[in-house]
């Protein structure tokens, strides 16, 4: 048999985006250690509802660490305590009984909260569409020699590409900065062939609408790297910068 405990939530609640919110206090009566943290809100929110209450809105999709939808705050930190983690595989045996837990949205000027704990990560898809992709018209697969890829290079691409963009970097950062999703973004591409003829545009693009959504600056702080579910490195947002720099000195030319 599982353990359970038994825990005192303190739940950021907010009606609307254009709303004030305040922290509200529930108990989470005899919580199987074996559920994950998501699972405990559901507990809990199958409870408010039998009591005639609003349950908690929180993003949730997969709840397999894949699809990014879920994160949250839990006692000042993105996702949670656990290393690498994602707010769904975050499992209630982390906690101890007794314990009192804070649980906040993401903070941030570009991720107003749409109600309780979701917010809108819209402007990560206006990030991808300023030009985190690549243009080429479709045709029949190619033969892989024909773009041999240094291993190396094409390691360093699928560890990029391993961003869900879940927002915890932001989150978690103090200027609210976005640099190490667009660093991986930009770095995904500007390794591997395809995303070369456009890795100018691509730079000066996604970093001006960076700047025009309201993500704050990089200033070197790591907390992006070290709240990240998927453990990307901040070596993205150097190569973020190179390409920014390079693309910088080519606009310049032309």
């Amino acid at each position: 048999m599982s353990e359970t405990i038994n825990l005192t939530l303190r739940v950021w609640r907010q009606k609307g985006p254009r709303t004030q919110g305040s922290l509200e206090t529930y108990k989470a009566i005899d919580i199987s250690t074996d559920m994950s943290f998501l699972e405990m809100l559901d507990v809990v929110n199958e409870e408010l509802t039998v009591d005639g209450k609003e349950p908690i809105a929180f993003d949730h999709d997969c709840r397999e660490g894949i699809c990014g939808m879920c994160g949250v705050v839990v006692n000042g930190r993105s996702h949670g305590p656990e290393k690498g983690t994602t707010l769904c595989q975050l499992h209630m045996r982390h906690f101890s009984d007794g314990d009192t837990i804070f649980i906040e949205p993401w903070r941030s000027k570009a991720f107003p909260v749409i109600k309780d704990l979701a917010v809108d990560r819209g402007a990560f898809d206006t990030l991808i569409q300023a030009g985190g992709f690549v243009s080429v018209n479709a045709g029949g697969a190619q033969d892989a020699n024909c773009l041999p890829v240094p291993q190396e290079d094409a390691e360093k691409a699928m560890d990029a590409a391993a961003c869900i963009g879940c927002g915890a970097c932001v989150a978690s950062c103090p200027n609210a900065s976005a640099m190490l999703f667009v660093g991986a973004k930009v770095s995904q591409l500007a390794l591997l062939p395809q995303g070369k003829p456009e890795a100018a545009q691509r730079a000066l693009s996604m970093v001006r609408t960076m700047d025009e959504l309201g993500f704050g600056n990089c200033t070197n702080e790591r907390e992006c790297e070290a709240e990240c579910p998927k453990e990307i490195s901040i070596s993205n947002i150097a190569r973020l910068n190179r390409e920014y720099f390079k693309a910088g000195l080519f606009s310049s030319v032309m």
